[in-house]
């Protein structure tokens, strides 16, 4: 490498012998990226906590699926506030500056609430299963005292699990020599070696996936036989009326659910598959395609909300409730009737 070229190299910490190189921007490229990605955190912290303040506004949205609603937004909000604006910088910048403690702290808090968004997920698709599967079990033994206690499992295991593994360095045993080779001061990358990306993917996203892809199957099946036993009765009776009516809600729900699928796969599926095959052909993948995946990934908390939220017309009447009370002055009941 020439002088010239040497000099022309931007670090992280000019001062520093061991500094890691910044990404080689131009200005305008910087500018469009921070504006966009502060976009989708704007996105997930604001669209997440309408969720979470409607759910706890309204007694009449605390229901048990409702429960892990708010449960999955507090979730996707967190990860909008503690963990996309760091992320944010490292991506656009190519440096992190807050030292390799906080750096690993970093990394287990986004691999815990991505963790816990994706079980949240699966708990609803459970939840979904057993109201219209099982619907006079489900009131009896769904309760919101027994939901509570699933999410608590939730957090304390996605908490406990993904803070052990980074922090035990267990996930990068092999490659040592690989990690003392790229590491340079200013940088925050984690290596997941064979055996551990596997199993991340495995355990989070395909078993996961699978369980909620089956499960929504099974759901929309039997949505249509409603729907079609459903339609067969309507006469022109009110019973007739109100048949039709619940057809078209059932018919709506299969639709939201199969939005809710389409998103989450659409989102998780490039970064899982290259964060599995990445080990396998020794870490070529660029850092920027890498980078970009993730946000692709992060995506999906910005859209919980907006599927949850506002594909269904409780959440809707909430919102406005709340926007016209808080902050267009309106005075407003702060009791709903949803249908």
């Amino acid at each position: 490498m020439s002088s010239n070229e040497t000099e022309n190299i931007l670090l992280c910490y000019p001062l520093h012998p061991d500094s890691c190189p910044r990404a080689h921007r131009l200005t305008v490229v910087k500018v469009a990226m921070y504006a966009f990605i502060s976009l989708i955190i704007l996105m997930t912290i604001f669209g997440n906590l309408l969720i979470i303040i409607s759910i706890s506004h309204f007694k009449q949205l605390q229901s048990p699926t409702h429960l892990i609603v708010h449960s999955l937004a507090v979730c996707d909000c967190l990860l909008g506030l503690l963990v996309m604006p760091y992320s944010m910088v490292r991506s656009v910048e190519g440096c992190w500056f807050l030292g390799d403690v906080i750096c690993k702290v970093h990394f287990s808090l986004d691999y815990t609430l991505c963790i816990a968004s994706t079980l949240h997920l699966c708990l609803i698709s459970i939840d979904r299963y057993c109201a219209i599967y099982y619907p006079l079990k489900y009131k009896m033994r769904i309760t919101n005292n027994n939901v509570t206690v699933l999410i608590t499992l939730t957090w304390i295991f996605s908490f406990v699990y993904c803070f052990s593994v980074v922090f035990s360095g267990v996930f990068a045993v092999g490659l040592e020599a690989l990690i003392l080779q790229m590491s340079c001061f200013g940088g925050c990358v984690l290596f997941f070696n064979k055996e551990w990306g596997l199993t991340s993917i495995i355990m989070f996203f395909i078993i996961p996936g699978t369980i909620m892809s089956t499960l929504y199957i099974i759901i929309f099946n039997v949505v249509k036989k409603h729907a079609k036993v459903l339609s067969e009765k309507v006469s022109v009776t009110t019973t007739g009326v109100n048949s039709q009516s619940s057809a078209h809600r059932e018919r709506k729900a299969a639709k939201t659910l199969a939005l809710v699928m389409g998103v989450f796969f659409i989102c998780w599926l490039p970064f899982s598959i290259a964060a599995a095959v990445n080990p396998f052909l020794n870490f070529v993948t660029p850092a920027d395609v890498f980078e970009a995946l993730f946000w692709f990934a992060y995506f999906n908390s910005a859209c919980n909300p907006l599927i949850y939220g506002f594909f269904y017309p409780c959440f809707q009447k909430a919102f406005k409730t709340l926007i016209f009370t808080y902050i267009c002055g309106f005075n407003h009941s702060h009791t709903l009737t949803f249908e």
